[in-house]
């Protein structure tokens, strides 16, 4: 019944648009029902027992249904349920949308248990669970919470995959915009691969809450050798 309306609401144009956003996924899992619409059938299901069917039930046939997946875990309540629903749909993620989309909001109120996951996450040979994990940690541990730690640990994440790199470019273009002081001599030392170090540093200079000062300095170490 759910996948019947989820047929229902496909956009054949916004389908092709996903396929090219989503070279990780098969075109044919690839529904192409809109995001707002996807919203509202997550809020139709949320408490009910088809939602609860719903995600005890993997893996899905389609992206919409993972996104789907996603959108419900993130109205979970309860810290525990919502960890578990989390470990049991990670290995099934297969794209950064759907990874980028899964943040529950009550991890919010769990941020001892939540770290103890995220360690253990940024280790996995799964990427999207070690994107996720990064993504947690920069959400989640970036402001009030932070230790200087968090940087060795995302630093130390060594992946060939476009997208876990790109994360890790993220997070730190991020810790260059709250944490600046604790993030800059990454840059400078350049304790990060070429790459992601040029990338982390051009997301930096995108951001609106950099100083122009500081713009100046990290433009001067995009392309700064070691001697």
């Amino acid at each position: 019944m759910l996948r019947a309306r989820l047929l229902a609401l496909r956009d054949d144009a916004h389908a092709d648009f996903q396929r090219r956003l989503l070279p990780t996924v098969k075109k044919e899992a690839i529904i192409g029902v809109p995001t707002p619409q996807l919203r509202t059938v997550a809020r139709e299901m949320r408490g009910t027992a088809a939602a609860e069917r719903f995600l005890s039930t993997l893996p899905h046939e389609s992206f919409e249904e993972n996104q789907l997946h996603a959108f419900l875990i993130n109205d979970v309540r309860d810290p525990e349920e919502a960890l578990h629903l989390v470990e049991a749909f990670l290995p099934y993620i297969d794209n950064w949308a759907t990874c980028d989309q899964l943040r529950p909001r009550v991890f919010s109120r769990e941020k001892e248990k939540l770290l103890q996951k995220i360690e253990v996450w940024i280790e996995s040979e799964r990427p999207y669970t070690v994107r996720f994990g990064l993504e947690m940690l920069m959400l989640h541990f970036m402001d009030e919470g932070f230790d200087r730690r968090y940087l060795v640990w995302a630093a130390q994440v060594q992946s060939d995959e476009y997208y876990v790199r790109m994360m890790v470019a993220w997070y730190f273009a991020t810790a260059l915009t709250k944490q600046y002081e604790a993030a800059l001599p990454y840059m400078e030392e350049r304790r990060l691969p070429a790459w992601t170090h040029a990338k982390a540093i051009q997301k930096a200079l995108e951001s609106r809450c950099i100083s122009a000062d500081r713009k100046a300095y990290l433009r001067s170490l995009k392309g700064r050798r070691n001697i």
